[in-house]
């Protein structure tokens, strides 16, 4: 299907059409095309653009991600489909790792998924042998890398699990995430959430990547600081509330 730019809704049929070309390929797993739907009804209220609580978490965050010692980002199955060439810009800048991790885990799911971030230019991408195990989760879920998510300082884990994301706080870790729901678990359990789209969200962070890139540590710390998740998740829910 070719989708018209005049269509009113070119960016959202195009971005569900990338999420199914995602699923033939084996990167997505069927339960995640009811979870982008669900964050789809979410964005709507918000007026699909990026609101000014989303682009000050989304400051915040890449403010935190250039204060780690040992930055990660997380990947699942919605998040390599859609932002494959996001992760790798952010890899290069943070010069961190970047692991596969999902809810929904098959051996050939993250076999293709690591196959298809290297090919966006991602070296040594991590999850086809974990070697660890995030304490207090059950099953397949839990396994993670010792060189990635297990050695994490902060972890940036965009459309994440909500247990997980618990699971990550409980080892001491800095989360920060991606979620248009501002209800969710992990929305409430997470250092900073960034309430907004993945395809805005992603690009805007590699935006904010560059232009903080060359400030003081005492700078990103005053910005970090600064950002109350709670609070901006209440304004998140009130621009819903207008929306509506």
């Amino acid at each position: 299907m070719t989708v018209p730019r005049s269509h009113p809704r070119y960016l959202s049929l195009t971005t569900r059409d990338r999420l199914v070309e995602g699923w033939k390929k084996g990167l997505v797993a069927t339960q995640g095309l009811i979870a982008h739907g669900r964050g789809e009804a979410f964005d709507y209220l918000l007026g699909e653009t990026t609101t000014e609580e989303a682009a000050a978490a989304e400051r915040a965050s890449a403010a935190l991600l250039l204060l780690a010692s040992r930055p990660v980002i997380s990947v699942n199955g919605n998040v390599g489909a859609l932002s494959a060439d996001e992760i790798g810009k952010m890899s290069k800048a943070l010069d961190c790792r970047v692991e596969v991790n999902i809810f929904h885990r098959t051996g050939e799911r993250v076999k293709a998924l690591v196959s298809h971030l290297e090919e966006h230019g991602i070296p040594r991408v991590l999850g086809e042998h974990p070697d660890s195990r995030i304490p207090g989760l059950d099953h397949d879920r839990a396994l993670c890398c010792s060189e990635g998510i297990f050695a994490a300082d902060v972890v940036l884990v965009p459309l994440e699990d909500g247990d997980r994301c618990m699971a990550l706080k409980r080892m001491g870790k800095k989360v920060i995430t991606i979620d248009l729901n501002p209800l969710s678990r992990t929305s409430r359990t997470a250092d900073i959430t960034m309430v907004d789209n993945i395809t805005r969200a992603l690009p805007n962070l590699v935006r904010e990547l560059k232009l903080l890139g060359t400030r003081s540590t005492d700078d990103l710390s005053g910005i970090v600081s600064a950002f109350d998740n709670d609070a901006n998740l209440e304004r998140s829910l009130a621009r819903m509330r207008g929306g509506l």
